[in-house]
Order: structure tokens, then C-alpha cells, then sequence
């Protein structure tokens, strides 16, 4: 398939995990893409890797809690491919572990300020270059967490619940100009961020958390990065193009448990 040959995607969050893996697909089904993260090992690597596999792709690093930094992007995919077609707005952090009471009150700040903040700004500095291609897509990463509580993750869900807002609030102003907005929820997926929260739970016995996870998932396991891109892909693309506003999820049935 090649349905973003032409089109200019930006990924935020694609130094590793689910946002390089998206950097790949969209590659790989011909789109330019800008990849974006403060991680500049990183960001080589993801650039690395879609180049290896014959695609384009542009490494800007950006903070996207920043206002000028997320314009610098967007430019950046204007100046160097023309334009956006398509915003992935995965950037995001899970904070610390810990009892609500005691939170740290500057981790809660840094969590919304990456994970809600970011969205916004990025949704904010991208729609006057979708507007100017007649359209566009956006997909925001929310989470299984932004769809219920979560103990001992308080910042994190309330984070991933303020992004399903955001986007259904979103999808109703930008949609006039042809832009469509949509939420992806993941459950857990093999990352660096589910290991990082094992690590909180079960400091002692981390891959105790991990199997316990698995086991509490109707299919029995975890997801993989590719897994939930190519939910992300689908709602970004002309396949998509009667869905705006909605929160879907990719989690081999965690939700529904």
C-alpha cells in the first residue's frame, strides 16, 4: 500500500518505541516524514532506519511543551517537503509511580505539560498548514489509562483523559477546513514507558508486573509498537475519512475487562 505517496507526515515522540515505528510505516507507504523528539540519538536512529528501508525522512529536535520549538517543526516540514498532511502527536512521558498524596508536585507539571500541553500546541501551529493543503489528519496518542483510573499513575491519566477532550473538542472546530482529529487508547504495548511503570510497581520483580499485566489482558499478551501503528495509520489516512472526533482503542481487549 501506498496511501501517503505524496504526503508529509510529522511524528512527535520519534526517537523509539510507537513513534518510530510509526516513522517506518508511514515511510514505508511513501510518505516524507518529519521526525521529531528531543532525543537526538535517537531521532538518528529512527532517520536511520526509514532511510535504510528507501524512505524519506527529516530529524527535528524540538520540545514540544515549547511553543516556538512545535512552530519551528511544523516550518520545518513546510520548508523542507512543502507542507503537512498528517500530525502523530505521540510525544509523551509517564512521570513517576506514586500515591497520589505523594505525587511530586513538579513531575505533575512536566507530564501536563508534555502530554497535554504538546497535543495542543501541536494541533495549535499545525492547522494553518493543513488549511493551506485543503485538509488534513490528526492523531493524538491518548491511552487505556485515559479511559479509566489508574492507580499510583494520577498525572498520566489524567493526561491521556484531557487529550480524548481535546481531540473531540478539536475535531468539531477543525473539521469545516477539512482536518479530521482522532484519539488512539493503547493498552499496555512493549515499550520503554511499560517498563519503566513495571519498574515503579514492582521494583523488586518488575517482570512480575509484566506477566500479571499479560495475564489480565483477554488476549493473553501485551502489544507490539507496530500493532497499534497500524491503527494510527488507518485513522490518518483517505480509508479513514468519514472518522472524526472518536477515541479508539488497540489493546487485544484490555478495556473491555
Amino acid at each position: 500500500m501506498n496511501r501517503f505517496e505524496g504526503k508529509v507526515v510529522i511524528v512527535t515522540g520519534a526517537a523509539g518505541g510507537i513513534g518510530r515505528a510509526a516513522a517506518l510505516r508511514f515511510a514505508a507507504e511513501g510518505a516524507a516524514v518529519v521526525a521529531v523528539d528531543l532525543d537526538t540519538d535517537g531521532l538518528a536512529g529512527t532517520v536511520a532506519a526509514v532511510e535504510a528501508a528507501g524512505g524519506t525522512a527529516h530529524a527535528v529536535r524540538a520540545d514540544v511543551t515549547q511553543s516556538g520549538d512545535v512552530e519551528a517543526y511544523v516550518q520545518a516540514a513546510v520548508d523542507r517537503f512543502g507542507g503537512v498532511d498528517v500530525l502523530f502527536n505521540n510525544a509523551g512521558v509517564e512521570g513517576v509511580v506514586s500515591p497520589l498524596e505523594d505525587y511530586p508536585e513538579e513531575t505533575f507539571d512536566t507530564v501536563m505539560a508534555v502530554n497535554v500541553k504538546g497535543v495542543w500546541l501541536g494541533m495549535r501551529h499545525v492547522a494553518a498548514a493543513m488549511r493551506a493543503r485543503g485538509g488534513g489528519a490528526i492523531v493524538n496518542a491518548s491511552s487505556g489509562a485515559g479511559l479509566r483510573g489508574t492507580p499510583e499513575l494520577i498525572a498520566y491519566g489524567a493526561s491521556k483523559h484531557a487529550v480524548i477532550g481535546m481531540t473531540e473538542t478539536a475535531a468539531i472546530e477543525l473539521a469545516p477546513a477539512g482536518i479530521r482529529v482522532n484519539a488512539v487508547c493503547p493498552g499496555p504495548v512493549d515499550t520503554r514507558m511499560l517498563e519503566a511503570i513495571a519498574a515503579g510497581k514492582f521494583p523488586e520483580d518488575p517482570d512480575l508486573f509484566l506477566r500479571r499485566s499479560d495475564e489480565r489482558n483477554p488476549m493473553g499478551r501485551r502489544g507490539r509498537p507496530e500493532e497499534v501503528v497500524a491503527l494510527v495509520t488507518f485513522l490518518a489516512s483517505d480509508d479513514a475519512s468519514y472518522i472524526n472526533g472518536g477515541w479508539h482503542t488497540v489493546d487485544g481487549g484490555w478495556a473491555a475487562g
